[in-house]
């Protein structure tokens, strides 16, 4: 047949003729016959996004759920410094001995969803540091209600939880959400502290990460979980992982996580209540902290090889759902998610201050 047509070229341009008509008609079906928009053709195209979007949702979750209740079911763990990488969130990582022990530690199961894997990489990064002993002390930025705080206190670190200050937190929408901490109380995790130990080593302060305070020195460490891309641009960002080791004796440890969009090029998301880093972002600010002494760990930019490194979750997400569509999906379980068009993961960044 291609013979033929190599013989024929007619007959090529015959079938192109056919396509591009074919086209051209498909794309003249949104119009009605006097140039208005097809209302009706435009209405099934759009009723049909969400359908979509939720049997995207549906089977990648299902495979998720599938995939976590083949692992191996948790015995007793011990850590082992592993001296990670900063890396991107990925299948193989949350499916590590190390990932496995930070979740016996905090006492939840292993399940592929990028947040795990925060907090994983984080505690992961304090303890191949030494930090997670009796009399360090830890700086949390931004700490919402996450576990690591009790955690930590458990083990005699003396900690300081810090906070958006109330007003502005409930202006950005993290009150409702039940994201925010507006008391120490709802740092407190019965399930991995008692209070005795909670009360002597956990104090809460309301910081703006884009105006640290000089008073904040001297800690052995300090992190961040997804909350460096809410500080309202790439550059603030960027300015808050700098100034964050300012807060630190020379030598310590500074770990954030954020949003990462995995093209290199191309367009991401800036000056927005929520923006998403690039490689370019990341090469910029190791530079810098390079450029004055610090330690920066080397980059993994893999993206992983396995099959929910390669789903991407579609909104609407739980936020955007009734109650009847969340309880049929289930809890969300998702490495990669979609962000304004954009496809997006985490990304860990681990420094150690400069000695001098």
């Amino acid at each position: 047949m291609f013979r033929k047509m190599r013989e024929n070229p007619s007959d090529q341009r015959m079938i192109d003729e056919k396509v591009i008509d074919a086209r051209v008609h498909e794309l003249l079906s949104l119009f009605t016959p006097d140039a208005s928009l097809n209302v009706h053709r435009l209405r099934l195209l759009a009723n049909a996004i969400e359908p979509l979007a939720l049997n995207i949702k549906q089977m990648g979750y299902a495979l998720a759920r599938q995939l976590a209740d083949a692992l191996p079911r948790p015995g007793p763990t011990q850590a082992r410094r592993v001296d990670l990488p900063n890396s991107l969130s990925t299948q193989a990582a949350i499916e590590s001995d190390w990932a496995a022990h930070w979740c016996n530690e905090l006492k939840i199961p292993v399940v592929y969803h990028r947040k795990i894997w925060e907090l994983c990489f984080v505690l992961q990064s304090i303890y191949d540091r030494g930090h997670i002993r009796p009399g360090a002390r830890g700086l949390g930025f931004g700490c919402g209600t996450e576990a690591l705080p009790s955690y930590l206190a458990a083990h005699d670190v003396s900690i300081l939880a810090t906070d958006q200050a109330p007003q502005s937190a409930e202006q950005a929408g993290w009150v409702h959400s039940g994201q925010h901490t507006t008391a120490l109380d709802q740092c407190f995790m019965p399930h991995l502290v008692d209070r005795a130990h909670f009360d002597r080593n956990v104090a809460m302060r309301f910081v703006d990460m884009n105006d640290i305070p000089d008073d904040l020195e001297d800690f052995d460490f300090c992190w961040s979980i997804c909350a460096l891309e809410h500080l309202g641009s790439i550059d603030h960002g960027l300015r808050f992982i700098e100034n964050s080791l300012k807060t630190l004796r020379p030598g310590g440890l500074a770990v954030h996580t954020t949003e990462f969009n995995i093209r290199d090029d191309g367009p991401t998301i800036d000056n927005w209540p929520s923006v998403a880093f690039q490689r370019k972002h990341m090469e910029r600010i190791t530079a810098k902290l390079r450029a004055q002494g610090h330690k920066v760990a080397p980059f993994d930019y893999s993206l992983g090889d396995g099959p929910l490194d390669r789903f991407v979750d579609l909104p609407p997400f739980v936020q955007d759902l009734p109650d009847t569509i969340n309880k049929w999906l289930g809890d969300p379980v998702h490495i990669k998610l979609a962000m304004d068009g954009l496809v997006v993961t985490c990304i860990g960044i681990a420094i150690e201050k400069a000695a001098d």
